[in-house]
């Protein structure tokens, strides 16, 4: 992505705001959206900086907010059925999720962790060996600390863990962990995802863009993933 783009960014909680920082730095301008036309504009634009190149727009997201604009940063809690959505898929306007963008931006290897139970046990865990072997180490995702928020601050020697939702993962483009690990896929968010198969089917793009190079931890005892990683859609690439 160029610095000097001008991208939308919805969603005003802790990853919204933090993806609006982080374009802010690289030189772009932002639109930061929130369909609740309740929020307080001047209070969200007192989180930057007095001159950002910052729009805040409430409320109902109208094409003529979108003049300029050449990409959508979403924040997970926001679903892809969300009205504003449509607006933005009739004006062709691709959509990235926050670790899409932070994984552009960020530096060093990067291990990510996904699975219906035990994430962000297993994301602290690993955060902590890993920094038994490496001096710059970060931990980030749903564990609190939005990838984002340190992207620019990893260096070529990081190790970054990442807890990462299927919320997360439903507006992946070329997002490729080193490692990635799915711990266990039971029933859940299906009034976000509807069906089981489309949740199982998110969890596992986490491997999507991973070639022969990377790895892929699964969860032999879950029969889901132990049939994963049996097919096809795992071999190397």
């Amino acid at each position: 992505m160029s610095q000097s783009q001008k991208v939308l960014v919805a969603g005003t909680g802790l990853s919204g705001i933090s993806a609006a920082k982080l374009l802010l730095d690289m030189g772009g301008e932002v639109v930061l959206y929130d369909s609740n036309p309740e929020l307080d504009a001047e209070e969200l634009k007192h989180k930057f900086d007095e001159d950002a190149r910052i729009t805040i727009v409430l409320g109902e997201l109208k094409r003529t907010d979108l003049l300029g604009v050449e990409m959508c940063v979403i924040s997970p809690g926001i679903p892809l059925e969300a009205p504003f959505v449509a607006v933005l898929d009739e004006a062709k306007i691709p959509i990235w999720s926050e670790i899409q963008l932070a994984y552009q931006c960020a530096k060093g290897r990067l291990a990510a962790i996904t699975g219906t139970n035990g994430k962000t046990t297993t994301t602290a865990l690993t955060g902590e060996i890993m920094k038994a072997y490496y001096e710059s180490v970060f931990v980030v995702g749903n564990i609190g600390i939005p990838y984002t928020q340190v992207a620019m601050e990893t260096e070529d020697d990081s190790v970054t863990v990442a807890e990462v939702s299927s919320f997360q993962l439903e507006t992946i483009m070329d997002f490729r962990p080193d490692v990635s690990a799915i711990l266990n896929i039971t029933p859940d968010h299906l009034n976000r995802h509807h069906t089981m198969e489309c949740y199982i089917a998110v969890k596992e793009s986490i491997t999507s863009n991973q070639t022969e190079e990377d790895t892929c931890v699964l969860n032999y005892d879950d029969k889901v993933l132990r049939e994963f990683g049996q097919s096809e859609e795992l071999k190397p690439r």
